[in-house]
């Protein structure tokens, strides 16, 4: 790896890799990589993405560095009588809780977070692994 991780060759690559995915399944989307200081190092929304995605994303990617695990997995630690249970509001919204965020973790420390909305949960978090996958390769 680079010693900047967030090199803009690559997070174009990453980008394109996500679009990628999204044109294949069929969904447009936002796509956020955002930096461990919770910067957002590059954001694209894709033409015919619904506009509430541009703000998921980047909240998706927020929530994955917050929780330090995939936003998909949040969602069970905050239902009534779990031990996170209120959170949520607690937060005053910041945090997302459904799939499609996902901490980038290299030699076992979170470096950011990758951010994907648009598409139904299941394509965000299809799309968010394409690009996770993608930042984390050597090229």
């Amino acid at each position: 790896m680079t010693e900047n991780l967030f090199e803009i060759k690559k997070m174009e690559r990453v980008i394109d890799a996500a679009i990628a995915k999204a044109n294949e399944i069929g969904t447009d989307v936002t796509i956020c990589l955002m930096d461990i200081t919770n910067t957002p190092q590059m954001i694209y929304h894709m033409p015919n993405a619904n506009l509430v995605s541009s703000t998921l994303a980047p909240k998706k990617a927020w929530s994955a560095i917050a929780m330090k695990e995939p936003t998909k997995d949040i969602s069970k630690d905050i239902q009534p009588g779990a031990s996170l249970y209120q959170m949520e509001t607690m937060l005053d919204g910041r945090l997302a809780s459904f799939a499609g965020g996902i901490p980038l973790v290299i030699d076992g420390e979170i470096k950011g977070a990758i951010g994907v909305s648009g598409g139904a949960t299941t394509e965000d978090q299809a799309i968010c692994e394409t690009a996770v996958e993608e930042f984390l390769s050597e090229k």
